[in-house]
């Protein structure tokens, strides 16, 4: 092996600095390519991200449902993860509300975890018999 690497080896001092150099400017723009590369896949993943949040609007009366993150531990699939409905007491900055339960309990929250809650019943389905449709000859 040391045989090898003798055969290979520039003795030319010059030329093996000159080589060594231009090694390393290619290395430092591979690097540089690689940091841009980098700062452009973290704007798409960043505006992919903003996209999707969508910016509700609270206001201090309405009726709002809570996301109930802790449910996980023990999820079963058919449980809901929104408890509620809560009423908001205050808005306060930086995206936190105080919520009242009608059992009286006050408490802080992010707003990230709220939705609006839609109160009113929802209309039944009809579905028509299958006798009804005309036969196919």
């Amino acid at each position: 092996k040391a045989y090898w690497a003798l055969k290979h080896t520039n003795f030319d001092l010059k030329t093996a600095g000159d080589h060594i150099k231009l090694q390393l400017n290619e290395l430092s723009e591979l690097r540089d390519q690689a940091y841009e590369n980098s700062l452009i896949y973290k704007e798409r993943t960043k505006k992919l991200h903003d996209d999707k949040i969508k910016n509700h609007i609270f206001n201090v009366g309405d009726q709002v449902l809570l996301f109930n993150s802790r449910l996980k531990i023990f999820s079963g699939k058919l449980k809901s993860r929104w408890s509620g409905p809560f009423t908001i007491a205050e808005i306060n900055p930086y995206g936190t509300a105080k919520l009242i339960h009608p059992d009286g309990c006050n408490f802080k929250v992010n707003c990230h975890k709220l939705k609006h809650y839609h109160e009113g019943n929802l209309p039944s389905l009809e579905i028509p018999d299958v006798t009804t449709f005309p036969k196919d000859k």
